[in-house]
């Protein structure tokens, strides 16, 4: 008998636990679910493209309609910098920290970093992630699941071929998707968040969408008028085009489905255009810059949506870091604050919402995509290097100080002693900014750096 009691206690203890950590949760997602009292996420960053490719920064060459309207229903700040290639910059926007915190290597995810997926699925929120991944190989990085998504349609994990356009290879939760002919592969992941939007529209939802274009290969998109057409440049201007109706389509879905009040959506680009590309702006002639760490290998669009909460018809000439859009996305969800050491980025929710927020002063960048290359040069495989700018100026780890509205290309040097008060007060104040984070990569493992990569850093 003492044990039959006995036993009837203890399941009735473990019966009160587990009803007392459902009731627990229950409140949880209660609150978030509240109606009115969450806001939606949709986070799109295209591959390849800086500010110069679209016409609502003044463009007269690319046609971006949707992202116009975004933007005159919105806000769309003009100084915004990436770091100038795609995986360093899916880091620092994943992690919210500088790539010398913590950059590995290329194609490679630093796998003991939380990402904002990661933030977001812990506080109740349905997360999904489609486009291209990169942050992935056989040995190293991390898989989507691992980032806290809970669901992903993906190019670019070790799973996928080099296909990415006509006929792709598309990774969709671990499986490689069967598609009919002449599938477009873009189609296949605007589809895909569209889906995940619909079936997690009575729930907090984040979607993060690493576009597959623009980047290159520029074969014709959807909208070409010859599907033949060689010409990489008229191919590029019809790919930014669909990029923008793309972008469209998921904005009319969260008009249908009466989500667009509560729906945070931030556009953005991960570095410069494509080298081979020149694009005609403001009556100049803009070579491409990805790869490089000159303005037009990190200037890119930003451009936030929010209806509910954002007023229109904003432009805002604050400085943007790529570290900024985790504590942005944080703050605009009211989700619990980002806990994580050496982060730096700085929320701009206060400006989207019309308020002066936290101003910059400065951004500081750190490069070195391919530690472990066997030959560095000053684009792919550029040596390490470090800089800090504010709005007109930019100083390098050596010194080097570079008027950036005067010489974008940063080809004059403005030596010590120039007589330019202005620039002799920024190179101070940069060079305290230089001084306040690490001289080298948290990460990097030195001994196995080839060449004189470690000396030459700037």
């Amino acid at each position: 008998m003492k044990a039959e009691k006995m036993q009837r206690i203890l399941e009735g203890n473990r019966l009160s636990c587990y009803l007392g950590i459902l009731f627990s949760i229950l409140l949880c997602v209660a609150d978030v679910h509240a109606e009115g009292d969450h806001t939606n996420i949709v986070l799109i960053m295209a591959d390849d493209i800086g500010f110069e490719c679209f016409s609502s920064y003044g463009s007269e060459e690319y046609s971006t309609p949707r992202l116009d309207k975004l933007a005159e229903q919105g806000i769309r700040f003009e100084n915004c910098h990436s770091t100038p290639l795609c995986t360093p910059s899916r880091v620092n926007l994943m992690t919210g920290k500088s790539n010398v915190f913590n950059y590995v290597d290329f194609g490679i995810y630093p796998n003991s970093e939380p990402t904002f997926a990661n933030h977001f699925k812990k506080s109740g929120y349905a997360t999904a992630v489609a486009g291209k991944w990169q942050l992935l190989n056989k040995d190293r990085g991390i898989t989507p699941t691992e980032a806290g998504f809970d669901t992903y349609c993906l190019w670019n994990t070790p799973l996928t071929s080099r296909e990415r356009y006509w006929n792709p290879s598309m990774d969709r939760n671990g499986e490689i998707m069967t598609l009919a002919e002449s599938t477009y592969g873009p189609d296949v992941m605007t589809d895909f968040l569209i889906d995940f939007i619909r079936k997690n529209k009575d729930r907090p939802f984040l979607a993060y969408y690493p576009m597959i274009l623009v980047h290159n290969p520029f074969p014709p998109a959807p909208n070409s008028a010859n599907l033949k057409e060689k010409d990489n440049k008229k191919n590029f201007i019809d790919m930014v085009n669909y990029m923008d109706f793309l972008v469209g389509r998921i904005v009319d879905t969260l008009e249908a489905l009466g989500l667009r009040e509560n729906t945070l959506v931030i556009f953005t680009g991960d570095n410069g255009t494509n080298h081979l590309l020149t694009s005609e702006f403001m009556g100049e002639q803009i070579q491409g810059g990805k790869g490089f760490t000159h303005d037009y290998g990190t200037h890119v669009p930003l451009i936030a949506n929010c209806p509910g909460k954002i007023p229109p018809g904003q432009v805002n000439d604050d400085l943007i870091a790529f570290s900024d859009f985790f504590p942005t996305i944080v703050e605009a969800a009211g989700v619990a604050s980002k806990a994580v050491t050496n982060e730096d980025g700085w929320s701009f929710w206060p400006q989207c919402t019309g308020k002066e927020g936290t101003k910059r002063e400065w951004v500081y960048g750190y490069y070195f995509p391919r530690p472990y290359s066997k030959k560095f040069d000053d684009m792919y495989n550029h040596w390490e290097v470090r800089y800090a700018r504010d709005d007109r100026y930019k100083i390098y780890g050596n010194g080097d100080l570079y008027d950036t509205l005067e010489d974008v290309l940063e080809k004059r040097i403005i030596e010590r002693e120039s007589g330019n008060q202005q620039a002799e007060r920024a190179r101070k104040k940069l060079q305290k900014v230089l001084d306040s984070y690490p001289s080298a990569g948290a990460m990097i493992d030195y001994g196995k750096v080839q060449g004189t990569a470690k000396e030459v850093i700037n």
